[in-house]
């Protein structure tokens, strides 16, 4: 792309990007409430919000995170598939996304309890489930930012063999190991706890995800 129009892409995905981890961090705070309150009144309100600033903040937040972050990749050297932590934050941006959409049924529940036949228990596992979603999506945004200032793991097999394509060198002579990145990135040493949490944050997305649809059987009817 060209330098203005890079700038103008980066400006969206980061605007988009931050303001759906406020979102997010909004959401829980609401789910909090909701689950802690004993106001007969409050309750409801708070899942009320929450089907709103689902369906017209968080999820058109979302939606244009991950096409800015798609036209960031595809239209600068980054790519999509060459580098590890781009294909991280892609992932995990298509899973937080997927969990957004997979408990909008809840939200809506909760919202009009008044008029639902769920018993306390049910209920209240509700309420837990959106805390513990809420919770996992602002770790996965949390883990996106984190990837996105260390930009850790290098290179991938394609990212480099793209790279020493059309430098002309020929698949035999690639070189392999660690040396195998020089001169195509930063040579600063990633932090350990770079890795670690972010296994981490992508695994509990994981788990959180099949969690929750093995629980979707409960209350879809």
């Amino acid at each position: 792309m060209q330098p203005n129009a890079r700038k103008l892409a980066l400006t969206a995905h980061v605007t988009s990007s931050v303001g759906w981890l406020g979102a997010v961090a909004a959401f829980l705070a609401l789910a909090v409430a909701g689950l802690t309150s004993r106001d007969g009144e409050m309750m409801p309100a708070a899942y009320l919000a929450m089907e709103l600033t689902t369906w017209f903040v968080i999820l058109p937040l979302a939606i244009a995170s991950l096409l800015t972050g798609l036209v960031m990749s595809l239209g600068t050297t980054w790519g999509v598939f060459r580098h590890y932590w781009v294909v991280a934050k892609l992932l995990i941006t298509i899973l937080a996304t997927t969990l957004l959409l997979v408990h909008t049924r809840p939200i809506g529940l909760l919202a009009d309890i008044g008029e639902t036949t769920l018993s306390s228990a049910e209920v209240t596992r509700l309420q837990v489930q959106l805390v513990g979603d809420a919770s996992a999506a602002l770790l996965a945004l949390l883990m996106n930012v984190v990837l996105s200032v260390f930009k850790p793991w290098g290179m991938t097999p394609y990212g480099l063999r793209t790279l020493h394509e059309r430098r002309g060198v020929l698949p035999a002579d690639l070189p392999s190991g660690p040396r195998a990145e020089v001169g195509v990135g930063s040579t600063t040493k990633t932090p350990r706890w770079v890795y670690v949490v972010g296994i981490h944050a992508i695994g509990l997305a994981l788990l959180v995800l099949v969690v929750h649809l093995a629980g979707n059987r409960g209350w879809s009817h």
